[in-house]
């Protein structure tokens, strides 16, 4: 674990627009992290809650809320992702709706590291 990567991953999720979602494994690979859809929750799991990061719109790649059902993280996300226009059924989010897809602008240079 560096600081670089937590920094990267830092970055990539601050640039999920609101009323968009991404998968840990969709974070990673923008981050330059292929294959550390694990570490990208485990940096979430660890940010300073005094940090305006939207950890909220980072979901599972089925769309599903990886925090337990009922649980009160789950609730949280759920009230946090509907607060921004994004429909939540039965903690799950429909990809092909709310799925962030980053035009190449944002690729070329907002995500250079």
């Amino acid at each position: 674990m560096s600081e670089e990567h937590r920094s990267q991953i830092y970055h990539t999720v601050s640039l999920i627009p609101e009323g968009k979602v991404a998968s840990y494994g969709q974070i990673a690979d923008l981050a330059g992290l292929p294959g550390r859809a694990r570490l990208v929750g485990l940096y979430l799991k660890q940010h300073d809650p005094t940090r305006n990061l939207p950890w909220h719109r980072v979901v599972k790649s089925n769309g599903q809320i990886a925090f337990p059902n009922g649980s009160d993280k789950a609730i949280e996300q759920c009230q946090r992702i509907m607060s921004e226009g994004v429909l939540v059924n039965n903690n799950y989010i429909e990809m092909k709706k709310y799925k962030w897809d980053p035009d190449l602008t944002d690729i070329l240079y907002r995500l250079a590291f």
